[in-house]
């Protein structure tokens, strides 16, 4: 047995391991930085934020080794469970839970708050690993399709439900898993244009979008061939895109609460609110904008000493890197984010189980979702949406969330070569 768990050890894939930590010093270092106070400037003070983050990073560290201990069966052979258990949490959490910031996603256990929909990530990549590892999309495409959009789309129904959405959008990261396994590549072309559409259904007239529409149907009929072969799908494309644009307003005003419609409203320029709204995204690209090519310096941020940028020790975390550590410290950190993507993706394409793999674009897609979004939020490039920068940002739930996620790919990696 003693050889056994050093054979595990061994095989972790240390690069992954190297960049993990790299990146949780990185957030603990500029946690203690956004909430800094000479008069508590011990880092280890644990009434602070940044000593309550090194407690988390610990049993972080705590957490990755068990799971690097376990039989690698235990996953796969859980996974429902484990899916049950994320699904029960985000129930209870409708009932008991702490509403913070207009979303009641956290459970209070004393002074910790758990936020449920952090573990359901790593539940649900599980879940649907094994039951994708067992279909095939190619052979029963809609049936398989179907049921995979049920497991992602129940979490993220009782993620709305808080209402989340930041955290259910992450959810929608997973289709490139469904695309990696078989899923046709025209349903990634239509989400994207159906979020193009949305945005210039809310920008231009109806009327002007219809008939642009129209002449793009005709200009198309005009140009291709096979006049027959494409003609049923650009009339009907054509019809279920104007039916789209008249949804869309019931959508905006139905669905989407007012503090959502109105950060929408401010990212496309149709309103000015730099005291309300888009207070804090202003702030933020003043803080990053500051730190200019080398950064003030480590605790020098005007901005985040005088604590302009609201969440700067969560969801904005990343202003802090950017006016403490310039463009050069920014360049560093997405750097290190996007090696790690891409040594994840190594790791999934050779794995030699269907299950390790497609969790492992679960991971990829999930973290990317993640990075995308908290940077695009804090650049102004994305509505605000409140979702923390992976291992970086203060918390223990995401923190702890995030690790579950990765270290249960390294310790399937660990084992691929005991797979015939």
């Amino acid at each position: 047995m003693v050889t056994k768990q050093r054979n595990i050890f061994f095989n972790v894939d240390k690069v992954s391991l190297a960049l993990f930590a790299t990146l949780c010093i990185i957030g603990w270092l500029n946690i203690y930085a956004a909430v800094y106070d000479p008069e508590k400037g011990n880092l280890f003070n644990l009434g602070t934020n940044y000593g309550k983050q090194f407690i988390f990073l610990l049993t972080a560290g705590i957490l990755g080794i068990f799971i690097l201990v376990l039989d690698v069966k235990f996953f796969s052979t859980f996974s429902p469970l484990f899916y049950g258990i994320s699904i029960l949490l985000l129930l209870v959490v409708l009932v008991v839970g702490r509403n913070v910031g207009g979303n009641q996603a956290w459970i209070p256990l004393g002074n910790f708050r758990l936020q449920p929909s952090e573990f359901a990530k790593f539940a649900t990549c599980l879940v649907l690993a094994q039951f994708l590892s067992t279909a095939t999309i190619k052979h029963k495409a809609w049936q398989t399709t179907l049921q995979a959009a049920a497991i992602i789309g129940i979490p993220v129904g009782l993620i709305l439900a808080q209402p989340d959405v930041g955290s259910a959008l992450t959810f929608a990261s997973l289709i490139f898993v469904l695309y990696r396994e078989g899923l046709s590549g025209y349903f990634l072309i239509f989400g994207l244009l159906g979020i193009i559409l949305f945005i210039l259904t809310l920008l231009l007239s109806k009327i002007v979008l219809i008939v642009c529409l129209v002449v793009i149907a005709g200009f198309l009929l005009t140009q291709i061939r096979n006049k027959k072969q494409w003609m049923r799908p650009i009339v009907l494309g054509t019809i279920g895109s104007i039916l789209f644009i008249f949804t869309v307003d019931f959508t905006y005003t139905n669905i989407l609460k007012p503090h959502h419609r109105n950060r929408i409203d401010v990212l496309l320029g149709k309103v000015e609110d730099l005291r309300g709204e888009g207070y804090n995204v202003n702030q933020s690209k003043i803080a990053i904008g500051s730190g200019r090519f080398w950064g003030k310096g480590f605790l020098q941020g005007t901005q985040t000493k005088y604590d302009f940028v609201p969440e700067q020790s969560t969801d904005f975390i990343f202003c802090t890197v950017g006016e403490e550590w310039g463009f050069v410290g920014s360049l560093v950190v997405v750097g290190l984010y996007l090696f790690l993507l891409l040594r994840i993706i190594f790791i999934a394409e050779r794995q030699r189980s269907s299950f390790s793999r497609i969790y492992g674009y679960g991971v990829a897609s999930i973290l990317f979702c993640h990075f995308f979004l908290n940077l695009g939020m804090t650049m102004g490039l994305v509505p605000v949406i409140g979702i923390p920068l992976p291992f970086i940002s203060y918390g223990g739930s995401s923190l702890w969330g995030f690790t579950v996620l990765l270290f249960i790919l390294l310790r399937l990696d660990a084992n691929r070569m005991g797979i015939i």
